[in-house]
């Protein structure tokens, strides 16, 4: 990994951080399921003008047809759990358990793929992440928004993430180009999300231009930030590049302390540790 590589895979992850701040912000003025529709519709017309204009494929080949519909879906059931989970809990808390997905994902992949077989260190990186993982649910604070149900969408939200990677490794999705993927999930998700926000509320609360800025920064995320990561696995090893994610969710807990004033108490910075701890012997080779 050079320097620009570490500069730009970092600048990623404080992106990624960033981003859900952004969405607990401005779901004050937009519905969060509703903002998650809305984010997909714009990234899909955002990213479909870019592919024209490079004349990539805009849809997958017939046959994987079925794979990217599922890749879609599980696109969908991932965010309408996190952006709804970020409404009723914290920040830290949500980012937190939202990036166990390589725990799920390691156990996922020991039963599917023969060359995935969990290593004795690997299991003890699972130990240590789950004991996180149960640490940040039972330590509930005394004050404060963080609500057991929005930590629960969380961790479900990210067996869907989980889900998307292991779909991309046991089918032949992978013969598409990642514009081709990322703009059929976004293209099966929008109306999932749009259909779901119906149960949700009213769709907007009281938007103001702040809340428009945040739509469009999440908008950029969807579309061109995703992009850059699929583009940096395609220049860098994948190892290293998975490496660097676990900035995001330590990034997560500082901006939601120094941003939105969250409470990060010793617990939470403890179940943090346990949680990076077994990511990093789950990843590294």
């Amino acid at each position: 990994m050079d320097v620009s590589g570490a500069v730009w895979l970092s600048g990623f992850s404080l992106i990624l951080a960033f981003n859900q701040v952004v969405i607990k912000l401005t779901s004050g003025g937009l519905q969060p399921v509703f903002m998650a529709s809305l984010r997909s519709f714009l990234a899909l017309v955002v990213l479909g003008i870019w592919m024209w204009s490079q004349k990539i494929a805009l849809f997958p080949k017939r046959h994987n047809i079925w794979s990217a519909l599922l890749m879609g879906f599980l696109f969908y059931f991932e965010f309408v759990l996190l952006f709804q989970a970020l409404d009723w809990t914290t920040v830290s808390r949500a980012s937190l358990l939202f990036y166990t997905m390589p725990i799920w994902l390691a156990i996922s992949a020991h039963f599917l793929l023969p060359n995935e077989t969990l290593t004795p260190k690997r299991i003890l990186g699972l130990i240590f992440a789950i004991l996180g993982v149960a640490l940040a649910l039972l330590d509930r604070p005394e004050e404060g928004e963080a609500s057991l149900t929005g930590d629960i969408m969380a961790l479900v939200g990210a067996f869907g993430w989980a889900g998307i990677a292991l779909c991309a490794r046991v089918t032949r999705i992978s013969e598409e180009r990642a514009e081709t993927i990322l703009f059929a999930q976004l293209l099966a998700s929008g109306p999932l999300l749009l259909i779901s926000a119906l149960f949700f509320g009213p769709f907007v609360r009281e938007v103001d231009l702040f809340d428009g800025l945040g739509l469009l920064f999440q908008v950029f995320v969807a579309s061109y930030g995703f992009l850059l990561w699929f583009r940096l696995i395609g220049i860098y090893e994948a190892s290293s590049v998975v490496s660097f994610s676990f900035l995001a969710p330590v990034l997560s807990v500082a901006l939601g302390w120094l941003i939105l004033a969250e409470n990060a108490g010793w617990n939470l910075v403890f179940a943090l540790v346990l949680v990076t701890a077994g990511l990093i012997l789950i990843n590294r080779k």
